[in-house]
């Protein structure tokens, strides 16, 4: 539920339709309108937002439901979510089912997920003031947490199979691991900065960015200002630093990804009872050549003046799974590997 959310949430970004609801109502919300004077309200209440003055002035009712239907799902998505973990959770914990270890681990999966939730509507408020949008920086960290709260709860899920006869064995790289797994983190939020700046709409093309590797207006000094960072939709030195580290970032982690999958494939290849060790190579690899692939294609089907959806989507869905990985490697190396 969480891996839908995340993908939820990033059709939400793609469509446009994060702004569509301009309040936050945690009960009264749950129900969408139910009337045509329900609706009329809630499109009034969009049409007071700047997206809809800069960007969807004279937008048909129909339209504004599309929109509001990928918020709406999103929200109602996260409602659900709270009711499947919190019910058991509180009829577990009744029963004193949950051992304090677990109970850490949980009692994280619901700091977590509560600061996601807040987090959410701030960045949603951070685009009903002055921006036709969400603030780029903001959506990265609103994603960041999600990712952590997903993380947690997987490596939660993976330590409560109580999986014995484990043995460790020399030479596990866990320097590349620990290296990969934070230049992981790094890209994502990079790419996340890059889908709240739209910046493959500006530069559409791979491998060069508009001809240029390095793009001339970062050796500028005087672009390197607050006032650059702060108005990025205004100026083109943002979309050009943020194209260069999110490509630059993703070589660097590709590389480096493929070594870590060399490194051990090395150590357990004669291993014949490392079975779900050789998966969680070839997962790993996979996942990285399709990573790779899918994020150049995202790039170059953005000459449209839009994201395209399918791609974006499917770009941010494998970052997850490449992510889920990352922590399956983390805790193999915890607690050691048969």
């Amino acid at each position: 539920m969480v891996f839908l959310q995340i993908v939820i949430g990033g059709i939400t970004r793609l469509t446009e339709s994060g702004l569509s609801i301009t309040k936050w109502e945690v009960v009264k919300g749950t129900l969408p309108p139910l009337s045509e004077e329900a609706w009329n309200t809630a499109f009034e209440l969009y049409k007071s937002t700047p997206q809809y003055r800069e960007i969807n002035e004279g937008m048909a009712l129909s339209d504004f439901k599309f929109i509001y239907f990928w918020e709406y799902i999103h929200r109602f998505w996260a409602r659900m979510m709270g009711f499947v973990f919190l019910l058991p959770f509180i009829y577990f914990l009744a029963k004193k089912k949950l051992d304090k270890p677990l109970l850490i681990k949980l009692g994280l999966v619901v700091l977590l997920a509560a600061l996601a939730a807040t987090f959410g509507w701030i960045m949603v408020a951070s685009g009903l003031i002055d921006r036709p949008w969400v603030n780029a920086y903001k959506l990265s960290l609103h994603l960041m947490i999600a990712l952590a709260v997903f993380s947690v709860l997987f490596y939660t899920y993976l330590s409560s199979l109580n999986w014995h006869g484990f043995r460790n064995k020399d030479g596990f790289p866990y320097r590349v691991m620990w290296t990969f797994a934070a230049l992981l983190v790094i890209q994502i939020f990079l790419g996340g900065v890059m889908s709240g700046m739209k910046a493959a709409v500006v530069f559409p093309t791979w491998p060069d960015i508009r001809g240029e590797y390095l793009p001339a207006v970062l050796l500028d000094a005087l672009q390197w200002n607050a006032d650059n960072f702060n108005k990025y939709d205004s100026n083109i030195f943002m979309p050009s630093l943020i194209h260069f580290l999110h490509r630059t970032t993703g070589y660097i982690a590709f590389v480096l990804g493929m070594y870590f999958c060399l490194s051990l494939y090395k150590i357990i290849r004669s291993d014949s009872e490392a079975k779900i060790q050789l998966g969680l190579i070839y997962i790993t690899f996979a996942s990285l050549m399709l990573q790779v692939t899918l994020g150049i294609i995202t790039v170059l089907t953005s000459g449209t003046g839009k994201v395209s959806v399918l791609w974006g989507v499917l770009h941010q869905g494998v970052a997850i799974l490449l992510l889920a990985t990352v922590v399956f490697s983390i805790f193999i190396h915890r607690i050691g590997y048969k």
